[in-house]
């Protein structure tokens, strides 16, 4: 790649980052909001913020400020959200706030993501090591 397209390429990664901060202020919850992009061919192909299902309320702590155990990432929610669609996410970009937990990097894996870019770390860091163990590019990018 030339100094060129690299620039353009990390112009368009933090773009991408940028959109993804702006989505996660769909949330409902308080604690932390993140969201996620699914680009495929320069192409949003889904999106999704942490939240409850469908269908419930828009409650995502309790009583202590502790996180509902149902509420889904926002990685989880973009992920189902193209399994219900006819778009594939398979060698897509995952553009997320925040780096993915574990249970999402498995999603990430089993749905043929190749690159997640994130722009905050999460409290600990084994998800990105899964999924550097499974050859799933990650790359952290401050916005």
């Amino acid at each position: 790649m030339t100094e060129n397209t690299e620039n353009k390429a990390l112009l368009l990664d933090k773009r991408y980052l940028r959109m993804a901060l702006v989505w996660s202020e769909n949330s409902y919850c308080i604690r932390r909001k993140v969201g996620a992009l699914l680009v495929k061919d320069k192409m949003i192909i889904s999106d999704g913020y942490n939240g409850t299902p469908s269908g419930f309320e828009n409650v995502c702590e309790d009583e202590n400020n502790v996180t509902k155990p149902y509420v889904l990432h926002a990685e989880a929610n973009a992920i189902t959200k193209i399994a219900k669609s006819n778009n594939s996410s398979e060698n897509a970009t995952l553009y997320v706030t925040s780096s993915p937990c574990i249970e999402c990097s498995k999603l990430i894996i089993q749905a043929g993501i190749k690159r997640v870019v994130y722009s905050e770390l999460y409290r600990n860091n084994d998800g990105i090591m899964l999924l550097n163990r499974a050859g799933v590019i990650t790359e952290y990018i401050e916005i």
